[in-house]
């Protein structure tokens, strides 16, 4: 298989035109447009194609790094593995965030557990997005209580809320925050960040 002619773009492109084309690709043949329609099997069929083209093209380009892990829908009661959120954190990890976003989107709502909202609730917060970020990272503790990590990233994204308040700050951050307040945040994101198996600040 031929990535680049299964999306339709030639060797040079740039690696904003393969996501271009990898986006309208995905949105045609997604299965959710195929609910209850007799071609749903070859649509998800030709998505899973789309993926694979799409990340052995991220592959190559990186030279031979793992970033696999995409998704073509649920069929006959299949389910997302961990292997698979375990690739989206990788791609959170690595900082492409748009690639992580997709990921996420292509997975049905009725499989959507705690693992996706605190997934999804990291790529808000990698985009600054923090009250965005604070609602999935509540719905993931929600459905998961005795998840440590989830409720972890709750208590952290609270105690941030809490500071900019008490210094009478935006949440989504002013032109007046002190030095505190940066501390603050700093430690926030180092946390999340380790939670991906990165480390913002190594000596904490």
């Amino acid at each position: 298989m031929d990535p680049y002619k299964v999306l339709g773009v030639s060797p040079d492109a740039t690696d904003d035109q393969i996501k271009q084309a990898y986006r309208a690709l995905a949105k045609k043949y997604h299965p959710d447009n195929y609910v209850n329609n007799p071609v749903a099997d070859l649509a998800a069929e030709k998505m899973k194609e789309i993926n694979a083209a799409y990340d052995q093209i991220q592959k190559m380009r990186r030279g031979g790094s793992d970033a696999s892990g995409a998704y073509g829908g649920s069929r006959d009661g299949e389910t997302h593995s961990s292997a698979s959120y375990s690739a989206i954190r990788n791609q959170i990890s690595y900082g492409n965030i748009d690639r992580a976003e997709e990921m996420l989107r292509q997975i049905p709502e009725a499989q959507r557990g705690g693992e996706w909202y605190f997934c999804m609730g990291s790529v808000y917060y990698r985009r600054g997005w923090m009250d965005r970020a604070a609602e999935c990272f509540r719905e993931a503790s929600a459905r998961e209580p005795g998840n440590r990590e989830y409720a972890a990233a709750c208590s952290r994204m609270d105690s941030g809320r809490r500071v900019y308040r008490e210094r009478g700050g935006n949440y989504r951050g002013d032109s007046g925050a002190s030095a505190c307040d940066c501390c603050s945040s700093l430690l926030c994101a180092d946390c999340l960040c380790e939670c991906m198996g990165g480390d913002l600040i190594p000596c904490c």
